[in-house]
């Protein structure tokens, strides 16, 4: 298999046609090695457009997504980042190359293992991953930008108010089959703007126990 290849087809034929412009977010998308953030026998498959599976039944996202959602928050040099969700690591790592400190919270230990091992592998040096519910323990500290990888039904007021003034929150909302990304810019201490982006569909955060469905 021809990787550079591979990642040059994944760039051209999935992610550019989603939307996603911007020459810097591309460009990463080349420096950030997605195959080293899964075992060797799905390097094959990091480049496709599907979610791979990890660890724990968690589902990885596809490589259209964490690009776009890397173009969304627009994470700067002096940004902090959270991420809730961990993930395989490697959309913290884009995160990571972009802005000051990632910091990364997984309520599942052995996804919080493998985005700590892969991280740590590719020498990244200002992220830090963490076991928690980052939802139950909001008000922990603030944040230039905000993801959540899997949805919510709804977004929480003490997730928003992480946000410093001019902070961005990326979060995709609703239930399947009907979900919707959004993000969140907090204008001021008390205003917040939602941008309808896209429609997609997610596992839930595995922090969140989805509200039991009524049957007729």
């Amino acid at each position: 298999m021809n990787i550079e290849q591979a990642r040059f087809n994944m760039i051209e034929q999935q992610i550019r046609p989603t939307n996603v412009s911007n020459p810097d977010v591309l460009a990463l998308l080349s420096v950030v090695k997605r195959e080293n953030y899964f075992p060797a026998a799905q390097q094959s498959l990091a480049f496709s457009d599907t979610g791979l599976p990890l660890v724990a039944g968690v589902i990885s996202l596809t490589p259209k997504l964490e690009a776009r959602i890397v173009q969304e928050v627009a994470a700067k040099k002096t940004d902090t980042v959270l991420v809730i969700g961990a993930d395989s690591g490697y959309l913290a790592a884009m995160l990571a190359h972009q802005a000051r400190h990632v910091t990364v919270m997984e309520a599942i230990p052995e996804v919080k293992d493998l985005a700590q091992h892969n991280l740590s592998k590719n020498g990244l040096t200002n992220v830090d991953v963490k076991w928690g519910d980052a939802l139950k323990n909001a008000a922990f500290a603030s944040f230039d930008v905000i993801v959540v990888t899997g949805s919510l039904e709804s977004v929480p007021e003490s997730l928003q108010a992480q946000l410093n003034e001019g902070g961005r929150l990326f979060v995709i909302v609703g239930r399947a089959p009907v979900m919707t990304a959004q993000l969140i810019t907090r204008e001021s201490e008390l205003f917040f703007n939602t941008q309808q982006l896209f429609e997609t569909v997610v596992a839930p955060l595995s922090q969140v126990t989805p509200a039991s469905q009524f049957v007729l």
